[in-house]
């Protein structure tokens, strides 16, 4: 673990994705990892933390999901724009190496099983699923518990962002279509910014 990489208070997780950055979600089964972007991930409850994502049935992510009961969600920079859309718009089952054609590296983490984390990012979300058959047919709904929260301190640190003191490449990334992202802007703060 390097020294910027800390563990996040499982009640204060959902900081890490409440701003609607794109996600990769990664999920292992039977000697099988992959990594999809995602960009309908929402925080759902404190305690238990919870989250939610939508994954498309034709997903092999999704599989690995149902099949494991584990995934994790992570949050891209800016310096991973080119993987992240990379990871969205290629699929495994056409590329078996689509992680290595996409450049995601991966690693475990320890207490977490064959979850795959990918590295690099700036912030890790550990869910085992809670199953919703019905939301999962009907809206590709995944509700996960969160087990185990982490962030990047350059950018995260005592439960905020501070996008605006770090490295812009350390940014999160919000995909809008056709390839075209945004990065986290500038900070306000309706206290003191709106006088």
């Amino acid at each position: 673990m390097t020294p910027q990489f800390a563990p996040v208070e499982l009640e204060k997780a959902y900081r890490l994705i409440n701003h609607g950055a794109t996600a990769l979600v990664s999920a292992h089964h039977a000697g099988v990892d992959n990594v999809m972007s995602a960009s309908w991930v929402c925080g759902l409850d404190f305690k238990p933390a919870k989250l939610t994502v939508v994954i498309d049935k034709i997903a092999r992510t999704r599989e690995l999901i149902e099949q494991s009961g584990y995934f994790v969600i992570q949050v891209p920079t800016v310096a991973q724009l080119q993987m992240t859309y990379d990871l969205g718009t290629r699929t495994l089952r056409n590329d078996p190496d689509k992680l290595q054609h996409c450049g995601a590296e991966l690693f475990r983490m320890e207490g977490h099983g064959d979850l795959p984390f990918v590295a690099g990012c700036s912030a890790w979300l550990a869910c085992k699923l809670i199953p919703e058959p019905h939301n999962q047919q009907a809206h590709d709904l995944f509700i996960g518990e969160i087990v185990g929260a982490w962030a990047d301190t350059r950018v995260f640190s005592n439960g905020h962002w501070h996008f605006e003191d770090a490295d812009p490449s350390l940014r999160s990334l919000h995909y809008i279509a056709g390839g075209q992202f945004y990065a986290t802007g500038e900070a306000l703060n309706a206290n003191t910014d709106l006088g």
